[in-house]
């Protein structure tokens, strides 16, 4: 009986014996179900079903790497283990939720919430909730969308309200008396917002009116700046199809790369003074703008009715170089960690597309029911991500 227990455990650990470095997830967003995947050989590995609704999810990564937390629309928070593709805990802890992060030292959680609207934060380990901070404004009787989450250095939360147009900045160094910096009258209607890879600048995009906020949090008494006040000025706006995504932001030496709103142009921004230093008419209305690791490229994906078109915009001349066509329902790009393959999600056709950096041919095709996000592991030790 001592022999057949060994020779389990044996078993079960070389099951495991497996690095995390290169993996990730597919969220198959009509199923509630997420591809395993590894980017090594591009291949998959197994399914974890069971997650709810995933229309609108994202992910973040346990500090190993081990663990993905998914976000989904129904207010779900899942925790799943990659190396057993395994539902490890899931808590419904909204009506509506749109995102989230993991904290700096990687034992805190924290969702973003429409419904109710607020941000609730929880124990990575566990999943029991340790804070809940809801996002009221006015005389203090509404509650606002949250939008814009993002882990920050010194064990902050920073997000923005929808509804109230202000920035808090929620450090949990205390975990049990979260200390709340709010920013107020930042602009109409904050609609997504990123953090700089160095941790430093916080972004806000604002889709009731032109421009955007910037929060430096180096120094934080200097309050919230509006950078691009007039970016849209005199200009036609379409109908907004999808809202971009400013998470994937492009960054490429000194200047941002970021989707303009109900224009077909990705605005570029001088980051040493925030001012704009240019515009690249694309073929429609930007989603995600991503850079390719070295900032070399940048690759940009599209709102219908242009979906199924993907462009490359070149950061030294800042002109599109390469136009692709996967097919319809394109939703998500994902770089691997140094950059020379590039993972496309093509809802439509149900299947995910890799592509090589260099050369811009098809590397790989995997199947995947009606693919979104695309998150790569790697993600565990970066800055808001």
């Amino acid at each position: 009986m001592k022999w057949l227990i060994f020779t389990l455990l044996l078993l079960s650990n070389t099951l495991f014996a497996q690095g995390t470095g290169d993996l990730g997830i597919i969220i198959e967003r009509a199923t509630g179900s997420v591809k395993v995947i590894e980017n090594s050989g591009n291949s998959t590995l197994g399914t974890i079903t069971g997650l709810g609704d995933l229309s609108h999810a994202s992910a973040v990564y346990s500090r190993d790497a081990r663990f993905a937390y998914v976000f989904g629309r129904d207010g779900g928070l899942s925790k799943l283990d990659l190396l057993s593709r395994t539902l490890v805990k899931r808590v419904m802890q909204s009506g509506n939720s749109i995102g989230g992060a993991i904290s700096q030292d990687g034992k805190l959680v924290a969702v973003s919430n429409y419904k109710p609207g607020g941000v609730r934060i929880f124990d990575a380990e566990t999943l029991d909730l340790v804070a809940d901070i809801p996002a009221t404004y006015g005389e203090g009787n509404l509650l606002s969308k949250v939008i814009g989450l993002v882990d920050a250095p010194d064990q902050r939360f920073i997000f923005s309200l929808w509804d109230a147009g202000e920035i808090w900045v929620v450090d949990m160094t205390d975990v049990k008396n979260p200390k709340i910096t709010k920013f107020k009258q930042i602009g109409k209607n904050p609609y997504d917002a990123l953090i700089t890879p160095d941790g430093r600048f916080y972004l806000a995009g604002l889709f009731g009116e032109d421009g955007m906020a910037l929060l430096d949090l180096w120094n934080l008494q200097q309050g919230v700046r509006r950078i691009l006040p007039d970016y849209g000025k005199g200009l036609k706006k379409l109908p907004v199809y999808k809202m971009p995504h400013l998470e994937g932001w492009a960054i490429a030496g000194n200047f941002a790369f970021v989707p303009a709103v109900g224009l077909h142009e990705v605005l570029v921004i001088n980051t040493l003074d925030w001012t704009e230093a240019g515009r690249i008419p694309v073929h429609g209305q930007p989603v995600f703008v991503m850079a390719r690791p070295d900032g070399r490229h940048v690759w940009v994906n599209f709102a219908v009715p242009d979906n199924d078109t993907v462009q490359v915009i070149d950061s030294l001349s800042l002109k599109v170089i390469k136009q692709l066509q996967p097919g319809k329902g394109v939703l998500h790009m994902e770089f691997e960690p140094r950059g020379e393959e590039v993972w496309l999600s093509v809802r439509d056709k149900n299947k995910v597309q890799v592509y090589d950096t260099r050369d811009f041919s098809v590397k790989a095709e995997l199947f995947a029911d009606t693919p979104s996000g695309i998150f790569f592991s790697y993600r565990a030790h970066r800055i808001g991500l």
